[in-house]
């Protein structure tokens, strides 16, 4: 019998899932409309197990269900809807050499990446400025806590943006489309609400 309930609630997991995806994956970030189809999903979802519990079978939870296990409130289209938010702030932070915003989005090893490469462009004399054609696309790519409480969710991007430099050499133009994997991190038991941007990854366009 409990053999065929786990086979039962697999089965229904996959769905929740390919539903989840199916709204959440193919577009360019989330429609108005979809907020009803997202909200249904969720309330199918079985209720999340609270901090410290397993299934029967001694099975840690893992990706989403972990997270929403420790965070009940985490919600999947606010998430994506600060991070959209996020994206475009760092993006423009940083062809702006504007270290001050970025000290508050980015971990102390992100922070330093960052600085260095801004460094070595006012070195060169050389600005730049950033604007977005539209908002970037956000897609959930995974998910999963760490060390307890440490919560880890990565996003995938795809921006089209255009870059304006000037230099010694004069001023250039420059069109982008940029597909990356932003993973941003919490303590989901601290005060501060804040995620940091841990790590950047190049995806697939």
């Amino acid at each position: 019998m409990q053999v065929l309930q786990l086979i039962i609630l697999a089965g229904l997991a996959a769905i929740v899932l390919y539903q989840l995806y199916s709204v959440l994956g193919r577009r360019k970030g989330l429609q108005p409309e979809d907020r009803q189809t997202v909200e249904a999903v969720e309330r199918r979802a079985p209720a999340p197990l609270q901090s410290g519990e397993t299934v029967d079978d001694g099975v840690e939870l893992t990706g989403l269900a972990a997270v929403r296990a420790k965070d009940p409130t985490f919600d999947v289209s606010r998430f994506l809807s600060g991070a959209k938010s996020a994206y475009e702030m760092i993006v423009k932070a940083f062809a702006e050499g504007d270290r001050e915003t970025l000290k508050n989005l980015l971990a102390p090893q992100v922070l330093a990446s960052f600085e260095a490469a801004i460094d070595a462009r006012e070195a060169q004399g050389r600005t730049e400025a950033v604007e977005f054609y539209q908002s970037p696309r956000a897609d959930l790519e995974r998910a999963d806590v760490r060390d307890g409480d440490l919560a880890q969710v990565t996003v995938r991007f795809l921006a089209e943006f255009r870059s304006r430099t000037k230099g010694p050499e004069g001023e250039g133009v420059d069109d982008r489309r940029t597909a990356e994997l932003w993973t941003f991190e919490r303590r989901l038991k601290s005060r501060d609400p804040n995620w940091l941007l841990v790590n950047v990854d190049a995806a697939e366009a």
